[in-house]
């Protein structure tokens, strides 16, 4: 979809815009293309602009950032020759780049563009092979090549996996988990005497457990055998899964005496917390847990089966009635569950990013970029650059910020898919108030 010609602006009260838009001399409407898509907010039921669009106004009365809605065919033209000599080779004389971490600009915004092309242009977005394509353009060529892009048809997005939900890692963790259930119980509550509980511990512990009993460090054949087949980000999966269950006390038998078992447990404290509730993920919690697991680990510590010389030195002075104790002590405490985060879906992700990125990423605010049938690549690559702090902005570090790899390979795949839709944005005149 292209702007009419000619759009006009005048200004019919304080604080308000409004576009005309016709075919001059008499020419089809659509053989003339002005291309300032996206350049002023729409003003729904003929109302002077509303709070949510305050930050548009400011943009408005910016007549450099606005000129693109005058943009006549020939400023466009000229766009295209400047985009043939200096963009193409990258972003594709179309607009669609074929290369990768290069965007595609067709259909993108025409002001968002212009704003970018002048940060390069002044070094605000660091020394990079942008800043010396358009240090010597002046701004009227970086006003043309914007506007050239924008009249031009956004990219169709890729067919295939359009709306191809992404995996929960939670539901994945699961059904990973199931073949788990026999012994640990469907949630991580074990109900076996001798066997640990999972649920509830924090999850960065157990996957540190699951790749110490694969890796050969804990003396387990059947736990290295279910977990030869694991990849690590299946670990991540089974270990958040748990993670997200309600722990309970063990309701097995302790053959120690639980108030020695205080006392004897004192130098764990360090480590595992004075109750038994860790408050390091590095180290296990060991409230609630169940006795005879608890002595059986601090045993095979003692004789060197689980390897790690921090346990096998502590445990070494430990006799088996003091073992006992201290299993009693801690199967006696009360477990906590960690505060660990249930990852937000894609589409949860999504719902936050259309914000300010539009409805699918079809961004309404002239100033902010559509991310629509954007590259998969480049999206990734700005999102990590924003998490890394390679990219400024204060908003999207903060958006950032609690991204996983996972997230951003979700969000990047998502809204590349995503159809992207030409828009056209007219401002309003205020309503005329009846005569008396």
């Amino acid at each position: 979809m292209k702007f009419l010609a000619d759009a006009f602006f005048t200004t019919p009260g304080p604080g308000v815009w409004s576009i005309s838009l016709s075919s001059a001399g008499g020419s089809p409407a659509l053989s003339r293309l002005a291309v300032a898509i996206g350049v002023a907010l729409i003003l729904l039921g003929g109302a002077s602009m509303s709070d949510a669009s305050a930050q548009s106004r400011t943009a408005a009365n910016n007549i450099d950032e606005m000129r693109t809605l005058y943009a006549t065919p020939e400023d466009i033209a000229q766009g295209k020759v400047l985009a043939e000599q200096s963009c193409g080779g990258c972003h594709g004389v179309n607009g669609v780049s074929e290369s990768s971490g290069i965007p595609n600009l067709a259909g993108q915004r025409a002001p968002y563009l212009f704003l970018e092309l002048q940060a390069y242009k002044a070094g605000a977005r660091g020394d990079n092979p942008m800043k010396d394509q358009v240090k010597f353009l002046s701004d009227d060529a970086l006003l043309k090549a914007a506007a050239y892009f924008a009249s031009l048809d956004p990219v169709d997005a890729p067919a295939a996996n359009r709306e191809k939900p992404a995996a929960d890692p939670v539901a994945l963790g699961k059904a990973a988990a199931a073949p788990c259930a026999g012994c640990h119980g469907e949630i991580g509550v074990s109900a076996i005497p001798g066997m640990p509980s999972i649920a509830g511990l924090d999850p960065k512990s157990t996957v540190a457990a699951m790749k110490a009993y694969r890796d050969g460090q804990r003396d387990n054949e059947l736990m290295k055998s279910m977990l030869a087949s694991v990849t690590d980000q299946g670990m991540d999966n089974i270990a958040l899964y748990y993670a997200l269950q309600t722990p309970a006390r063990s309701q097995a038998p302790a053959d120690g005496d639980k108030a020695q078992g205080a006392a004897s447990a004192a130098g764990c404290a360090g480590c595992h917390g004075s109750d038994g509730v860790s408050a390091n993920a590095a180290f296990p919690s060991l409230a609630g847990q169940d006795p005879g697991y608890l002595a059986s680990a601090l045993a095979a510590y003692k004789q060197g089966t689980r390897k790690d010389e921090t346990m096998k030195g502590l445990a070494a002075a430990l006799d088996d009635g003091a073992i006992k104790n201290i299993a009693a002590f801690y199967a006696a405490q009360e477990p906590k569950q960690p505060e660990v985060r249930k990852p937000l879906t894609t589409e949860e992700w999504a719902q936050r990013c259309d914000r300010c990125h539009g409805v699918n990423g079809n961004s309404t605010d002239p100033r902010l970029p559509a991310i629509a049938a954007q590259r998969e690549d480049y999206l990734a690559m700005v999102l990590n650059d924003y998490r890394t702090g390679a990219r400024k902005s204060a908003r999207m570090a903060a958006m950032t910020d609690a991204l996983t790899d996972r997230d951003v390979a979700g969000l990047a795949a998502y809204y590349a898919h995503k159809k992207a839709r030409a828009v056209v944005f007219i401002g309003l005149p205020p309503p005329v108030s009846p005569q008396k």
